[in-house]
């Protein structure tokens, strides 16, 4: 497994295609959750070749069912927070490390800033809900850290959570987003991660400034 804080990742380079940022506030086929807005305001905006990704993807769900975006930007700012957070954590869970193994450990599930898709507008958090508008179990949370359950090919969560799971992935898949392997709610388009597992040349969105 490739880790986002593997060095193959940073030498990727970005050619930025320009596509704009959306506020999917004015995207009404996509539902919304607010759980992120209070900690960052632009989490609700993505680019516009991810949007239409997930629009065309939702379509793929079987009836019923649809996506629920928790997060999409980030600033660089706050995705240093999240990151230097994390490392601290693995230094009092793990003291006498070098700063290497922390900054490759950490990148299991916090993306360095300086490689972070959702730092481009190139990532999406979500999950998905259930025909009365619940939002459905995967088997673990959405942004839950560190345990293997989070795992996108997890074996250790219920039949029932491992097959939602599966719809999620066929569907945004088929319409050209990548998963982050550690991350099942993870998903990206023209980051550099994507250029990695799509064999791209390169990445076609770099940070957004916000």
């Amino acid at each position: 497994m490739i880790l986002l804080s593997d060095p193959v990742i940073g030498r990727i380079p970005v050619e930025e295609d320009g596509d704009p940022v959306l506020d999917l506030a004015n995207v009404p086929a996509l539902r919304v959750d607010p759980r992120e807005a209070a900690g960052n305001p632009f989490h609700a905006r993505l680019r516009s070749g991810v949007v239409d990704r997930l629009v065309i993807a939702q379509t793929l769900l079987p009836p019923g069912l649809r996506f629920l975006v928790v997060e999409g930007l980030r600033p660089i700012r706050l995705q240093k927070t999240y990151f230097d957070a994390h490392v601290d954590r693995l230094r009092l869970d793990h003291p006498g490390r070098d700063e290497a193994w922390y900054h490759q450990r950490a990148g299991r599930y916090i993306s360095p800033p300086e490689v972070a898709p959702h730092v481009a507008g190139a990532a999406v958090d979500l999950t998905l809900l259930g025909p009365d508008g619940t939002e459905l179990s995967l088997g673990t949370e959405v942004n839950d850290t560190d345990t293997e359950d989070c795992h996108t090919a997890a074996t250790t969560i219920s039949p029932e959570a491992a097959g939602r799971r599966r719809l999620l992935c066929d569907a945004l898949t088929q319409a050209g987003l990548v998963n982050y392997p550690t991350e099942w709610w993870h998903w990206s388009y023209g980051d550099r991660y994507w250029a990695h597992v799509t064999g791209a040349r390169a990445a076609r969105y770099g940070p957004v400034s916000v």
